[in-house]
């Protein structure tokens, strides 16, 4: 069989493996906090003053639009993942559904999505800790406190030739905490997950807490005029060399695109399928009620801090929320919000971390990467993947900024919920029979939602973004068709293709 035509058999990828396995310990709860704990932190802490400079109060509607998206493409994973209850998320229902190539694609792209999102959250909280630090007056020398701050808009040579060490040679909080993330991971799933639901709480009350005190202080007049730099248009590659137009990457689609970071957190949801209890009944709930409990909480946040302050005013903030508490002469609690930053947003790393390693582990085991990548210890952790994904994540975290990370991760999410929302039309068309725990409603339109709303965001996104990807994809393939095609479980015959 051709390699674009493999695909691998839903009973044999849900069937019981022999040897070390993930262990099941996780019930709905756990899944609910992981959501949460994965969604609400750098998107509403930080990206909220970067959204806010791309679109003003229409910021607002640039968290609807996200959350619209991103609530069908919840009710895909909810139906796909309680289906096929296997570690690998997107990727393994691409698998199953649309054939190996694309999987792959898939796959490489949630490498992308998954590596950043922890160096991006990492540099968030780079942000916080440091700003909670100076509060306690000790003050990180400038050059350890940030990564390189290089703009590549002008060529790669220019960037460097405009690089200041003294300004910014590596962000040294923004490793430190990847590491302390690492080592917790490492305990065993439970244990982490536990922590994570703890210090989810944390979270939650600190964000309750800024709404009381911010909504005092609301202002209509901070909402006018709504949308000062208007919807925005789409832009594609080279597009002012072609048609003589430069892209317009301001507006409410630009930072809706941006904000759809502050969303996805749900899909990690998906990737701990193989450590639920009952996955049938509890990766469903985790997912839509994760989305649903976030979705709220955002847009309640996001008016409270628009309410008290202009966007303009906070929009270049590294830590926004807090920025606003000062200005609003709440500096204790603008150090209480840093401080429950600085202790609860690893929970966002954590999940997402270990998204990762099991995003490399299913690989690993279908034999599209190195199958050393999905050995699991007797603890039930793959402890080589989860150390070499952090060496890597640290590494981007030390030297790029958020800006550019959210960026880029942001086109690799875009690209899995695209594959996941064309999976689950393609699957009820083909296999209409097959008995499904959960069913998504109006199946097409949540579907058809989820894949023209990622493909506008998409190209909404920044254009040098655009060709990262596209050249992040460019290599998977050659990685693709050079050593995985030939290498996979399907490809030597060592699995029934479906």
């Amino acid at each position: 069989m051709a390699f674009w035509n493999r695909r691998r058999s839903i009973d044999v990828l849900t069937a019981p493996r022999e040897g070390p396995a993930l262990k099941k310990t996780l019930g709905w709860p756990h899944l609910i906090a992981l959501g949460v704990g994965a969604i609400v932190g750098t998107g509403i802490l930080t990206l909220i003053g970067e959204g806010a400079g791309l679109a003003g109060p229409g910021v607002m509607v640039s968290f609807a639009l996200a959350g619209l998206v991103c609530a069908c493409a919840a009710l895909a994973y909810a139906e796909l993942s309680t289906m096929m209850p296997a570690a690998g998320s997107a990727y393994t229902y691409s698998y199953a559904v649309l054939g190996e190539a694309l999987a792959w694609i898939v796959g490489w792209s949630l490498i992308l999505e998954y590596s950043l999102v922890v160096s991006a959250v990492a540099v968030g909280w780079s942000g916080y800790a440091v700003g909670f630090l100076e509060g306690l007056g000790l003050q990180l020398p400038a050059a350890l406190a940030a990564g390189p701050q290089l703009d590549f808009s002008q060529g790669f040579v220019a960037a460097l030739q405009g690089w200041n060490p003294a300004a910014g040679l590596v962000n040294l909080a923004a490793v430190f905490i990847i590491v302390v993330v690492t080592g917790l991971l490492l305990l065993g799933t439970r244990e982490s997950a536990t922590l994570n639901a703890v210090l989810v709480v944390v979270k939650i009350l600190a964000l309750v807490l800024f709404v009381v005190l911010a909504l005092p202080a609301f202002n209509l007049q901070n909402f006018v005029p709504f949308l000062p730099e208007g919807f925005g248009a789409p832009t594609f590659p080279f597009q002012e060399q072609l048609t003589g137009r430069p892209p317009m990457e301001t507006g409410v689609m630009a930072a809706a695109a941006i904000i759809f970071f502050a969303f996805y957190g749900f899909d990690a949801i998906s990737t701990a399928a193989e450590e639920t209890k009952n996955p049938s009944r509890d990766l469903a709930i985790g997912i839509v009620g994760s989305m649903v409990a976030c979705t709220a909480l955002y847009l309640i946040v996001a008016a409270a801090a628009i309410g008290a302050s202009p966007p303009a005013t906070f929009a270049e903030s590294g830590e926004p929320l807090a920025f606003i508490l000062r200005q609003l002469n709440q500096p204790v609690a603008a150090q209480i919000l840093g401080a429950a930053a600085v202790i609860a947003l690893p929970t966002v790393i954590l999940a997402f971390l270990f998204g990762q390693t099991r995003i490399f582990l299913s690989m690993g085991r279908d034999g599209l990467l190195p199958r050393g990548l999905a050995k699991v210890s007797e603890r039930g952790v793959p402890v080589a993947v989860t150390i070499f994904t952090a060496i890597v994540v640290s590494i981007l975290a030390g030297v790029m900024t958020l800006g550019d990370l959210a960026s880029l991760a942001n086109a690799g999410t875009l690209a899995a919920f695209f594959a996941v929302g064309l999976s689950l039309i393609v699957l009820r068309l083909r296999d209409p029979n097959r008995p499904r725990v959960f069913r998504a409603p109006l199946f097409w339109l949540v579907g058809i939602i989820t894949m023209v709303g990622c493909v506008i965001f998409f190209f909404s996104l920044r254009t040098s973004t655009q060709v990262a990807f596209v050249i992040w994809n460019v290599i998977g393939l050659a990685i693709y068709l050079a050593w995985s095609a030939r290498n996979s479980r399907l490809a030597k015959g060592e699995e029934t293709a479906a």
